[in-house]
């Protein structure tokens, strides 16, 4: 009766070991098995190369990827000289399992790019990101075509754009940054088209403000070519820049709510008082704290965000509005959380009760376990996500008009002021039609 329900919550695409488990009732196997699912699903190793010449600005990327400055601890070592003659790997703050590989320039005479990537272990990175501050030049493109028949995916990433447009503003009398980003796109497809590279795509960026240019274009390229069991992993380190962002990390917590919640309706059918509310809180505080790593809203990520932005970290302290706003999540505080959410904390009592129905009463237990979970997760996790996007929003200095836009996508001045002019006549609209 019980593990009926609870399986169909799974789709074909999901875990087999945990369907075949849920399948012969074996709840004790199967709540194994989810639970090295959740781990395992979060340590997916996902390797990036991240290469290019002497001085192009990676070791810059590799730090803004990871959300450092240059200057934090555990930083990529910058310079205007070839810093990095190793391979040097740096894994995400707070995703370990993500780690950016900064390679030396394939323009060094100990790496000549026939040689690079033997010397450097092609088969452990999953894609290469390969950068250059200017033009791209015979080197990549040796490098992208060895790739190429490897059959690993590589993207050309022209860096330092806002400096190539500050350098253009200062020399045209007629200065169009439109313009400009168009002509240094095309300078650069055409560069590498003469040299062999058939339709390549560049991706143009400034690691210092990854929220403009094409860095969202990159994101969404490198997602939709990944695998799905590594789709996630680059989902949850990629640096929160804007809205859709935001929604792509919220969509990928959400996919693991039901795994948590059979989890806590599995543990619900053993027979145990007060073994199921234990556990619930266990899994409510481990959770609730990946998200706030994830959102980057833990207490280190909002140190580091508020030395880069030069705000004091109790401002963005003070925007957080969700009962999760402590530096760290603990028992007491779900306790506390749930004492003022009456619905949920019935729940929760009501699985306790249910147990002491003759024949259905575990069986309901786990129903109500799997729903009180899934109910109270849900919720979290808009609180957090709102939290993320408040200290955001404080953090880059917006006002009121530049939330709006925030939340809906990343416009310009100008169609943001159009925006806001339509949303002010549609009010309008609503009122006079309702009156």
């Amino acid at each position: 009766i019980m593990c009926h329900p609870l399986k169909a919550t799974l789709t074909e695409e999901n875990n087999p070991y945990i369907k075949e488990a849920l399948e012969n009732s074996d709840a004790a196997l199967a709540a194994a098995k989810i639970q090295d699912y959740l781990q395992q699903h979060n340590t997916i190793p996902l390797n990036i190369a991240i290469t290019g010449e002497s001085g192009s600005g990676k070791s810059t990327f590799v730090n803004a990827f990871r959300g450092l400055s240059n200057k934090d601890e555990g930083a990529a070592p910058t310079g205007y000289v070839e810093t990095t003659m190793e391979a040097a790997p740096y894994p995400h703050p707070n995703y370990p399992n993500v780690t950016l590989w900064d390679l030396p320039g394939i323009d060094s005479s100990r790496f000549p790019a026939a040689e690079y990537l033997k010397t450097f272990g092609f088969d452990k990175f999953d894609f290469f990101i390969i950068i250059s501050s200017d033009r791209f030049r015979e080197n990549d493109v040796k490098l992208a075509l060895e790739i190429q028949k490897q059959k690993k995916n590589f993207y050309f990433v022209r860096t330092k754009i806002d400096s190539s447009l500050q350098d253009e503003e200062r020399i045209q009398r007629d200065f169009s940054a439109e313009k400009s980003l168009q002509l240094i796109r095309q300078n650069c497809v055409e560069g590498l088209q003469r040299q062999g590279m058939a339709s390549p795509q560049v991706f143009l960026i400034s690691s210092f403000h990854l929220n403009l240019y094409d860095f969202q274009l990159l994101v969404e390229t490198m997602e939709r070519e990944l695998p799905s069991h590594r789709r996630d992993a680059l989902l949850f380190a990629i640096p929160k820049i804007n809205q859709e962002i935001f929604n792509k990390k919220k969509k990928a917590f959400e996919a693991e709510i039901k795994y948590s919640a059979l989890w806590s309706a599995l543990t619900a059918s053993v027979p145990v008082p007060g073994l199921s509310v234990a556990v619930d809180l266990g899994i409510l505080v481990t959770v609730i704290n990946n998200y706030k790593s994830g959102f980057g809203v833990d207490e280190e990520s909002l140190q580091k965000l508020a030395d880069s932005t030069n705000k004091p970290l109790s401002e963005l302290q003070a925007v957080m509005t969700s009962p999760f706003a402590a530096a760290n999540v603990t028992t007491e505080v779900i306790i506390k959380f749930l004492a003022v959410t009456g619905a949920q904390a019935t729940l929760l009592a009501a699985e306790e009760g249910s147990r002491y129905i003759p024949i259905l009463g575990i069986p309901l237990a786990a129903g109500i376990s799997f729903a009180s979970t899934y109910s109270i997760l849900k919720t979290c996790l808009n609180m957090v996500t709102e939290d993320a996007q408040n200290v955001l929003i404080k953090a880059l200095g917006l006002n009121t008009s530049d939330h709006f836009c925030f939340l809906t996508k990343q416009y310009s001045l100008h169609e943001c002021f159009l925006l806001l002019l339509l949303k002010k006549y549609m009010y309008m609209y609503f009122f006079q039609i309702t009156w």
